[in-house]
Parts: C-alpha cells; structure tokens; sequence
C-alpha cells in the first residue's frame, strides 16, 4: 500500500481506538511523513504545527468563546427569556418560540453552539418543565436551536473556514449566514409549534418573575442584549473595525454589560471566565495545531488530491455529487466536531468545489448547515450532550424528537442548496467579494 493510504488508515485506526482527534491527526500525519518522505522531515512537525496557529484571524476564535460565557454569565439569556416571553404571551407552545428566538439571538452574541445551549438550557428547562413540556422534547429542541450559532454571525466555524478557504472574505460568510441561519429557526419551529399544539403543552407559565413584567419593562431589561449582534455587524458593515477586532470590541462590551448594566458579573467572575475560555480555546488551537501535520503530510504525499480525483471521478454530475457530499458531511458531523470536520475535510473538498465551480461562500454555509445538524444528532451529539446534562435525562431517550428537528433542518439545507441566493443575496447586496 501506498503511503498516504497507510496515514488515512492509521487515522481511522486510531479515531476508532478511542485516541482524541487531535493526536490521532498529529499521529497519522507523522506516519505519512515517516512512511513515505522521510524521517529527517519529521524536524517540520514543530513548524508545521506553529504555522497552524500562527494566523491573524484565529485570534477572533477564543475572544468570541470569551464573550459567549460573559454574556451566559451575566444574565442575558434570563432577560431576553423575559421580554420573548411577555412578547408572545400565553398560547400553545408559546415557550418553544421563546426557546427558540433565545437560542437565535444568543447564537448572535457567542457564535458557539454548545454556549448558546447551555445558557438557554439552564434558563429554559425548568420553566417548560413546569408548562408541561416534555425534558427530552425541551433538550432536543434547546439543543437544535442552538445550532444556528454556527451560521448566524459571528460564527465560529465560518471563522475557521475563511481561513481553510483561500479568498474567502469572511465578512460576506458572514452576510451570508443570516438568512440561512433565521431558515433554519423558522424550519426549527414549525415542527415544534405543531407538535405543541396537538399533545396541548401549554406555554402560557410564564418564566419566574416575567408574570410581572410588560412588554416595555422587560425590553428595557433587554436591550443590552438585543443590541450586541448590532453592534458586531454594524461595525463590519460601516468598517469601523474588522471580524478579528469585532471579536475584541464583543468582549469589551460585553464585560461592560455584566459589570455595569446587570450588575451579575464581578472581577472575580471575570478573572474565572478568562481562564475557562482559555481552556476551551487552548483545545480548539490544539486540534489546529496539530491538525497541521496532518495537512501538510497530506499535501506533500498528494493524498488529498488523489482523493479529491476519487470524488470526482465518481460522476459528471455536481448536483448528484453535492448530495454525496452533503450526505458524507452530516455523517462526519455525527461523529466529530465542526472544526476537525473543516480541518478533515477541506483540502480534499476544496479542489472538488472548484471543479465544479460551486461558489465558495453558498458552498461554505451548506457546510455549516450540515454540521449544525451534526451538533444535535446523536452519537456524538455536543449541544445535545450539553441540554440533557442540564435536564439530567439519557441522550437516548432524545432519539425520536432529535431525528424529527434533523429532518426539519434538513428541508432548510435543502432549499438554500436549491436556491443559492437565499445565501448569496445579502452579501451581494452589502457589495462583498462572493
């Protein structure tokens, strides 16, 4: 065998053993080297990995992990809870579409899914327990809703693929990202408002608190919440400052927020964030890091090209191959996280995409659609890890309404494949390189 074959075999083999995605990329990449360069270039593997990290861009990557926990620490999610709750008022399956719009602005502010569960599971559960919602029918719902963190800017993962992605303007990713992601809620909540209304889950308890409270107090108590995706986009927008300094002025605001405005913040709750953020961010840049080795070998060996040569021979046709595509996609998202799957997955995808001449933008937000699916179907399911540990309820028992919100999603992925300007016209529109 040839000795790219014996590093992606090694890769699996180890994925497999258990070993965590990191190592076995760093592991596999250095058999490659090893089998089929030579051992004198295993002295690259500490610049490889160096060369990983060391991009302007990622810095954005742990300042907007800081601003999701600053913002779930300071009380947002309760007070934008509240005003959703006095907005819509008492009706069946009111709570879901509270569930939901939460998890759509909270996804505005972190840009991280699992964040965006947490924060809303803890404030949700509880109220929709006591409405009569089931808590594996509540988990599975929090933990798909929070799923469009990674399309509605700032995202993460959009992040992370304008750097994979040469060219890529990430301000038009994240123009981009807007309407799929509000597609995606909307896909979300049809199912969840039917499914409501037919077993009679009354969403009229209000949220502790909120029955006292009118539309107009409880959108003052919001504000500081509402106008943090505004300022982050309106900021790219007019130029004022880039996405990596946008990630800067989000943790400055929203430090400000909890210290001054909520008041539910101290320095002490901040100096403690900054350390949870840095472990966090400190395994994200770990797996790009050593995702590096892996990347270079597989350059060098022309793996991902052979691959990519593979996928393309497999039919003339790129609607068909899309969906294979996409279909290879959500099985990745149910098994690794989003930033292995890009690191994974692109260098053989990209040549395919220029083959095929799919717009680099649409194609990338089809991407993050497909993973945003993967963050709540199980095996390995992070946002849906995260709601039933807060429920304390068995993933298996969220199988069935997981596989009901993966199908909604689904249709939502479906037409933006199908009409590319679902994505494509805010972006032009702003007058963003796509």
């Amino acid at each position: 065998m040839s000795p790219d074959v014996w590093m992606i075999l090694a890769f699996a083999g180890l994925l497999i053993a258990g070993v965590p995605v990191a190592f076995s990329l760093a592991l596999s990449g250095a058999v490659g080297i090893l089998l089929g360069l030579s051992p004198d270039m295993l002295a690259t593997l500490g610049t490889n990995t160096y060369n990983s990290i060391a991009k302007y861009p990622l810095i954005a990557i742990p300042l907007f992990i800081l601003t999701g926990l600053i913002f779930e620490r300071s009380g947002v999610a309760l007070r934008l809870v509240r005003f959703a709750q006095a907005l819509i008022g008492p009706r069946h399956g009111g709570l879901a579409l509270v569930a939901v719009l939460v998890c759509m602005i909270m996804g505005g502010m972190s840009g991280s899914g699992p964040a965006d569960a947490a924060a809303v599971a803890m404030v949700m559960l509880p109220s929709m327990t006591k409405a009569g919602y089931p808590k594996p029918f509540s988990a599975t719902l929090i933990a798909a809703s929070a799923s469009t963190a990674i399309l509605i800017p700032p995202s993460v993962a959009l992040i992370l693929y304008s750097i994979v992605v040469p060219g890529v303007d990430l301000r038009a990713l994240f123009a981009a990202g807007l309407f799929p992601g509000m597609l995606a809620g909307i896909a979300l909540l049809v199912p969840a408002m039917i499914v409501s209304k037919h077993y009679g889950w009354e969403g009229g308890t209000p949220v502790e608190g909120a029955e006292r409270l009118s539309v107009k107090t409880t959108f003052k108590q919001a504000i500081p919440a509402l106008f943090a995706p505004v300022l982050i986009l309106g900021g790219l927008r007019s130029g004022l400052f880039t996405p990596t300094e946008a990630a800067v002025v989000a943790v400055a605001y929203g430090a400000i927020v909890g210290l001054f405005l909520t008041r539910e913040l101290s320095l002490r709750d901040l100096w403690e964030l900054l350390g949870e953020a840095a472990i966090i961010s400190g395994v994200v840049m770990l797996i790009i890091a050593l995702a590096g080795i892996f990347a270079w070998a597989g350059t060098m060996l022309g793996t991902f090209r052979h691959l990519a040569e593979w996928i393309i021979s497999l039919t003339d046709n790129g609607v068909l191959l899309l969906i294979l595509v996409m279909l290879a996609v959500l099985v990745a998202g149910m098994l690794l996280d989003a930033i292995s799957i890009y690191l994974i997955m692109m260098p053989i995808l990209i040549p395919v995409m220029q083959h095929f001449e799919w717009n680099p933008v649409w194609f990338g937000i089809l991407l993050a659609m497909n993973i945003a699916i993967g963050q709540f179907t199980p095996p390995v399911a992070v946002n849906l890890m995260v709601t039933t540990e807060v429920a304390k309820i068995r993933l298996e028992q969220t199988l069935g309404w997981a596989l009901l919100f993966v199908v909604a999603m689904g249709c939502a992925l479906a037409l933006v494949a199908i009409f590319p300007a679902i994505a494509l016209w805010l972006p032009t529109v702003l007058g963003y390189n796509i």
